[in-house]
């Protein structure tokens, strides 16, 4: 890849078309993987298989050794949004500027389409037929997304997420609620691609610091787009944390002090990548992208 656009492009198209292909194989009922379908091409930002595919190339691996890994980790992330939008937990009618998944095959079947995509996602991983990738490193990828989305990671982030709500919390707690609810899972395609490629341990220490940093910075960069963010350009409604009276970098910090936060920790996350001593063009690449990003 000559430029950082075309490596994030081809990732995107890669990732995309491979879950597609994988849920098309599956022997099931056509309204439910319809329905999974209908979620994973809603598009977004595809940052978490990016990552896993940077990770590789940064350490010269071919980074479709990944794909499977990258899909399983979309397929969750996309769990999660589906099963966000329903009306016992935000009530969204519309996600990335299309009807959510509730809203086009009803309740009922985006539960059942959000419960397909998380086991479906394990499954995947054990499917990796690569002569490199053994079954021991297989179960450590799977074990480390179970960590990651669980009740220690993404599901327990949510929970204090909706306890949080209309209470005062101190800086400490919103990044507490965020290292698990949002960094935990972008944690973990750098993890994932840093044990594919056989990394040290001490490589390995500060990638993982690298993706917590940068977990949290992708969170205040959402919370200044809840403020400042253009609608059209994010799919979705702008203001809802304000509406929702939800504590964020924002309400604690101000839009320019959550800034001056921001680029604290893409800083940060940078000296991490440099200290690995790997081509790190991408993965700084990232960084740039998480402080600038509009949508």
């Amino acid at each position: 890849m000559s430029t950082f656009k075309e490596f994030m492009e081809y990732s995107s198209k890669l990732v995309s078309e491979s879950m597609v292909e994988s849920v098309q194989k599956l022997k099931a009922p056509e309204r439910l993987k319809e329905s999974m379908t209908y979620s994973l091409q809603a598009g977004g930002k595809r940052i978490r298989p990016l990552l896993l595919f940077a990770t590789l190339d940064a350490f010269g691996k071919n980074v479709e050794i990944g794909i499977k890994p990258a899909c399983a980790l979309e397929m969750i992330h996309t769990y999660s949004l589906i099963h966000d939008d329903l009306p016992c937990m935000d009530d969204d009618d519309f996600r990335r500027g299309k009807p959510t998944n509730h809203k086009v095959f009803g309740e009922d079947l985006a539960v059942l389409a959000g419960d397909g995509l998380l086991t479906y996602a394990f499954q995947l991983i054990t499917e990796m037929n690569d002569p490199n990738v053994s079954d021991q490193v297989k179960i450590r990828l799977i074990s480390e997304l179970a960590i990651a989305a669980g009740p220690e990671g993404m599901v327990a982030g949510q929970v204090d997420d909706m306890d949080g709500e209309s209470k005062q919390l101190t800086g400490e707690e919103l990044q507490y609620i965020h290292e698990r609810k949002t960094g935990k899972m972008l944690m973990y395609p750098v993890i994932a691609g840093a044990i594919l490629a056989n990394s040290t341990a001490e490589q390995l220490s500060h990638l993982t610091q690298f993706a917590y940093k940068l977990g949290i910075a992708f969170q205040i960069q959402d919370d200044i787009l809840d403020v400042i963010g253009d609608e059209e350009v994010l799919g979705k409604p702008v203001g809802s944390d304000i509406e929702n009276d939800k504590t964020t970098y924002v309400k604690l910090y101000t839009v320019e002090g959550a800034k001056n936060r921001l680029h604290t920790f893409i800083f940060e996350a940078k000296q991490h990548i440099k200290a690995c001593g790997i081509k790190d063009d991408l993965l700084l690449s990232i960084c740039d992208f998480v402080e600038n990003r509009s949508f």
